[in-house]
C-alpha cells in the first residue's frame, strides 16, 4: 500500500461548507478514517460524514471502488483520500493512519468498520475462515485503534470541538450467539468488551469510544451470501439498509463534547434477535 496506488484526494473548503450551503457544518475541519469503505456500511457512512463538512481517509483493499468514492465525495463540496490496504496485514494497517495523518495533518474519527463473516458449524466450517474471521473482525481493531490513538488524544485536547471519537462497527451477533455463527460472533463479542475496557482508558481525556451494533443489514456480505441465513427468514426488504447505520454512527459522533454515546444497537424492527 502507498500514496501511488491509493487514488488521489480533492480539494476541501477548509470553511467546512458544502457545495448546497454555506453553513458551517457539525464536523468541519476535522478528519475521519473509515475502514472498509468501498462499499456497505463504510461507504454510506463516508458519505454521511463527508456532508457534515468532515475529511475522508478511506481504507479498503478495492482500489477503484475507493477512487470512485473519493469522486463522489469530492462532488460534495468535500474531501477524501483513498488508501488501499489490506488491514489483516499488521504494517498497512499502520501505515493506513501514518498516511491519513500526513495527508491531512490530524485525525479526529477513527471508525473500525471492514469486517468478514462466513456461516457453518464448527465441524464443518474450514479454520482458514475463522482465521479472516479473527483477523478483520477483532485484530484489525486492535491494530487500528492502537495507531489511531496518539493522534486522536491530540486532537481531543487541541482540536476545537474538545472532542475526538473512535467508532467500532460490531453486531448484535456478538450479544446474541447463535448456532453456526460461533466465530463470527466470538469476534464481535470481543470488540464489545475491548471497546468497553478502552473507554474507561480514555473517556477522562475526551476521547470515546463508541460501539454500533446493527442487526440484519442489507450488505454485500449478507445479500447472497452465507451470512444472509442470520436473517432467519425475515423478508429482505425489511432489513435495515447501509444508509441506516450511517445515520446512527453521524449521531454518535455529532454529539456536543460533554455527551458520549457509547453504545447503540440497532435492529430491523421485526427482528426479534
Amino acid at each position: 500500500m502507498g500514496s501511488s496506488e491509493a487514488g488521489h484526494s480533492m480539494t476541501v473548503r477548509q470553511d467546512g461548507a458544502g457545495a448546497g450551503g454555506g453553513d458551517r457544518k457539525a464536523l468541519s475541519g476535522t478528519v475521519a478514517l473509515v475502514t472498509g469503505a468501498s462499499s456497505g456500511i463504510g461507504a454510506a457512512a463516508s458519505l454521511a460524514l463527508a456532508r457534515e463538512g468532515c475529511s475522508l481517509a478511506l481504507v479498503a483493499r478495492r482500489t477503484e471502488r475507493l477512487e470512485q468514492l473519493t469522486e463522489t465525495i469530492g462532488e460534495l463540496g468535500g474531501s477524501a483520500f483513498a488508501l488501499t490496504a489490506d488491514l489483516a496485514d499488521t504494517t498497512q494497517a499502520r501505515r493506513a493512519v501514518e498516511e491519513a495523518v500526513d495527508h491531512f495533518g490530524r485525525l479526529d474519527v477513527l471508525l473500525n468498520n471492514a469486517g468478514f463473516g462466513v456461516r457453518g458449524s464448527v465441524e464443518d466450517s474450514d479454520p482458514q475462515d475463522w482465521e479472516r474471521m479473527v483477523d478483520l473482525n477483532f485484530t484489525a481493531v486492535l491494530r487500528m485503534s492502537h495507531a489511531a490513538l496518539p493522534h486522536l488524544l491530540r486532537a481531543a485536547h487541541e482540536g476545537p470541538r474538545g472532542v475526538a471519537d473512535l467508532v467500532t462497527v460490531s453486531s448484535v451477533a456478538g450479544r446474541v450467539p447463535r448456532k453456526d455463527n460461533s466465530v463470527y460472533s466470538a469476534t464481535k463479542h470481543a470488540v464489545c468488551s475491548f471497546s468497553e475496557a478502552l473507554r474507561q482508558e480514555v473517556t477522562g481525556r475526551q476521547v470515546r469510544v463508541g460501539l454500533v451494533e446493527p442487526g440484519m443489514t442489507g450488505t454485500e456480505m449478507t445479500r447472497g451470501g452465507s451470512q444472509a441465513a442470520s436473517a432467519h427468514g425475515l423478508p429482505p426488504e425489511s432489513w435495515l439498509q447501509a444508509q441506516d447505520i450511517a445515520r446512527v454512527i453521524t449521531f454518535m459522533v455529532t454529539q456536543p463534547p460533554h455527551v458520549a454515546i457509547n453504545e447503540i444497537a440497532v435492529r430491523p424492527t421485526a427482528q426479534e434477535r
